[in-house]
């Protein structure tokens, strides 16, 4: 074999090489953002497993705010519906339902002494606003873990091997409109 087609075979397995790199690259942020939603979704599944047990503490005291528990119950629903079709667009409207109603029902509940006195009522407040923050926590997280995976397949040389084997981009988790408006404390209140 003479020198020129030595060097011509090293380029092409150079170029192989790096290819198999950059691939493996790509996989490892799709499989990346992947174990970040399963992150969220554990957590959605924790909280859809202890707001009923809320709901439930409320009603015993909260006689006149059906209203409101009844919406947190609907909310509670759509978030488990969407999350079930993988819907990151209905998931996000629900969330910020559920969020907006959660925030409704504790304004509420401090019109209830005898309720914010509940060691089990206080119990569940605290369980269900820590579960809230770890969910805003990992939702930052995957879509940090998105946001890289959308730029790799995006920039080049990446974007020649995530067309040739079909690398998609994925779907933020984002907030809906309401959610990011002010609260309006005085309407809550009322």
């Amino acid at each position: 074999m003479n020198p020129a087609s030595l060097i011509v075979l090293a380029a092409l397995a150079l170029l192989a090489l790096y290819g198999i790199v950059l691939y493996n690259r790509l996989v490892n942020l799709k499989h990346n953002a992947g174990m970040a939603w399963a992150n969220i979704d554990v957590l959605l599944k924790q909280r859809h497993d202890e707001l009923p047990k809320l709901v439930e503490a409320c009603k015993q005291y909260m006689r006149y705010e059906r209203d409101t528990l009844e919406a947190v119950m609907r909310a509670r629903q759509a978030v488990a519906d969407a999350q079930q079709r993988g819907d990151l667009a209905a998931l996000g409207a629900a969330e910020s339902q559920l969020r907006l109603g959660l925030g409704q029902l504790f304004a509420v509940a401090e019109a209830y002494p005898e309720l914010r006195a509940s060691d089990h009522f206080r119990h569940l407040e605290t369980r269900i606003t820590g579960l809230e923050s770890a969910i805003a926590d990992r939702r930052e997280f995957y879509n940090d873990s998105v946001n890289l995976n959308n730029v790799r397949i995006e920039q080049f040389p990446d974007v020649l091997v995530a067309r040739l084997f079909n690398f998609a981009p994925l779907r933020l988790l984002e907030f809906t409109e309401p959610e990011k408006q002010d609260v309006d404390l005085a309407r809550l209140f009322r």
